[in-house]
């Protein structure tokens, strides 16, 4: 069943955009694709992942038109195993060290960083609360700067 609904290439690549770029509109996360996701892939991926419970639809009050995109609790509860593939893909393929950041310092930090990161994209998402600074997103973001400024 798993692997029905996540299996395909693109449903944990938005999964991914969303969770750790903070990107919630069609837009942003078409615009910020890194593998370059069509428009009518994205869409459909969006509903899928709307239809299956792992997202969220919202409308967005500074825009009539523009739908904000929450993760849930379900999908939520797939850091672990985001964190998991991210530190066997850094170890097994060949990646660039600013993409890799992440998910290092997620496999260093271990349980207990996924489950503060899974409080904070709980308090962003669920709660509707506005990202602090200091929290895992913002020093995960930050690593990925570093590295990629070094470059």
């Amino acid at each position: 069943m798993t692997v029905e609904v996540l299996g395909d290439r693109w449903s944990l690549v938005v999964l991914r955009d969303i969770m750790f770029s903070g990107h919630r509109h069609f837009r942003e996360l078409l615009r910020n694709s890194t593998e370059g996701i069509a428009s009518n892939i994205l869409a459909d991926r969006l509903a899928r992942l709307v239809e299956v419970g792992l997202l969220s639809r919202h409308g967005d009050p500074s825009h009539r038109q523009k739908i904000d995109y929450r993760l849930t609790e379900p999908s939520i509860q797939l850091v672990p195993v985001m964190a998991q593939i991210g530190d066997w893909g850094s170890r097994w393929l060949p990646t660039s060290p600013e993409l890799s950041i992440r998910a290092e310092l997620l496999a260093e930090g271990g349980p207990a960083l996924w489950a503060r990161f899974m409080d904070e994209l709980r308090a962003v998402h669920l709660q509707g609360q506005p990202p602090e600074d200091g929290e895992v997103l913002a020093e995960l973001t930050a690593a990925y700067a570093r590295r990629a400024a070094a470059r």
